[in-house]
């Protein structure tokens, strides 16, 4: 087998892949493609090891090695963006940057100073009580 054919394939993977990180505004298809540059990278050093005939297989060790990286990078991207989706509702990255810090640093640096303070129990003051004395919860 001619080394050209996997070495196209591993390119039309990554190029896809480097396609998908740049367009896509999912947080799962972000992901996703990171994957599929892997898979592509994957395949590149299977077939120079193949190819070179290393009696190490080192290209195979180093694949072996970058699909354990890979499921540890997915496991803990999908844990990252579930919390993100439970946070704010939505897992759209572009919608997702105003979670960054502010250039200053100080957390509350686009509230003018004579912003009302809500205090501890948001801009609705505490919670209501109910007949029997209970603080009621709000359902969201």
């Amino acid at each position: 087998m001619h080394l050209a054919y996997p070495a196209v394939l591993a390119a039309l993977l990554f190029a896809i892949g480097v396609y998908g990180v740049l367009a896509r505004r999912n947080a799962i298809l972000v992901l996703m493609s990171v994957e599929l540059m892997l898979n592509a990278v994957n395949l590149n050093l299977v077939a120079f090891d193949v190819w070179l005939r290393d009696t190490l297989h080192a290209g195979q060790a180093l694949t072996l090695f970058t699909i354990a990286i890979a499921a540890a990078e997915i496991g803990i991207g999908l844990a990252i963006v579930l919390m993100v989706h439970r946070n704010k509702g939505t897992s759209d990255v572009d919608r997702l940057r105003d979670t960054a810090e502010p250039p200053d640093g100080t957390p509350d640096a686009d509230l003018p100073d004579d912003a009302p303070d809500d205090g501890p129990h948001g801009p609705d003051g505490p919670a209501p009580e109910t007949p029997t004395g209970e603080k009621a919860e709000a359902t969201a």
